[in-house]
């Protein structure tokens, strides 16, 4: 299993496929299946039937899992950027490839 660059909490933008140059914050990261839900990014449909938390059932807006290789981690100033690791101190922090700035 690879290492994932990006974890939840991250500011991403979405660089291929259907939903190519929507952002949003990462929500989760599904590690086993390297996939990623993104807030407000790659939205379904679902039928829910009514139960004791949502007695009206219907249709449900969701997000679901986009693949990481899809995403790329957004800097503070807004652009795309890939992610490095480096060691400060006795720490090992990611960092900007781009600015080269510790996320």
């Amino acid at each position: 299993m690879t290492k994932l660059k990006i974890k939840s909490g991250d500011t991403v933008k979405v660089i291929t496929g259907d939903h190519k140059g929507s952002e949003g914050k990462v929500l989760k990261v599904l590690t086993d299946k390297n996939k990623a839900i993104v807030e407000g990014v790659n939205l379904v449909k679902k039928h829910t039937k009514p139960s004791a938390q949502n007695p009206q059932g219907g249709i449900v807006e969701k997000e679901a899992p986009i693949q990481i290789s899809n995403l790329s981690l957004l800097t503070a100033s807004g652009e795309t950027t890939r992610v490095g690791y480096k060691v400060e101190g006795d720490k090992k922090v990611r960092f900007s490839k781009k600015s080269n700035e510790v996320i």
